[in-house]
């Protein structure tokens, strides 16, 4: 059985899949940015982040935004080689927004939280490899 078609699929899929998780995240906290920065400034007030929680929420905003963006051109990458790079792009984006969240996180004591991160940063590292996997068609 050839690897071509789950391959091709699992690599639209890791792209829908973020590209949905971050751009509902990020449209998110643009459209509700005081209910975010009320929470964030609550869950963060006994940490070392407590003076930055403007800036934070900011800076995520913008990376889960561009992770999202990213990830939705990327789709077109399992047929366009050209935008192959751009879902690899997507894809380290998502690696990153997910470090930044698990820091925030364990900063925050709030292990339960940083270990549902941990399930999707190993995620984008298996979404990670589906595209640096290469099939060839011959059998």
């Amino acid at each position: 059985m050839s690897l071509v078609l789950p391959l091709l699929f699992g690599r639209i899929a890791a792209c829908a899949f973020f590209a949905i998780l971050f751009l509902q995240s990020g449209l998110d906290k643009v459209t509700d940015r005081n209910g975010n920065l009320e929470w964030l400034t609550g869950h963060f007030s006994k940490t070392p982040f407590r003076n930055m929680v403007p800036l934070l929420l900011t800076t995520m905003t913008c990376v889960e935004l561009a992770t999202g963006v990213t990830s939705a051109i990327g789709l077109f990458g399992a047929f366009v080689p050209g935008l192959r790079i751009v879902a690899v792009i997507g894809l380290g984006l998502a690696c990153s927004a997910f470090l930044m969240l698990f820091l925030g996180q364990r900063i925050a004591k709030d292990y339960e939280g940083a270990a549902t991160l941990a399930t999707y940063f190993a995620v984008a590292l298996l979404s990670l490899a589906f595209w640096f996997t290469d099939v060839t068609l011959a059998q």
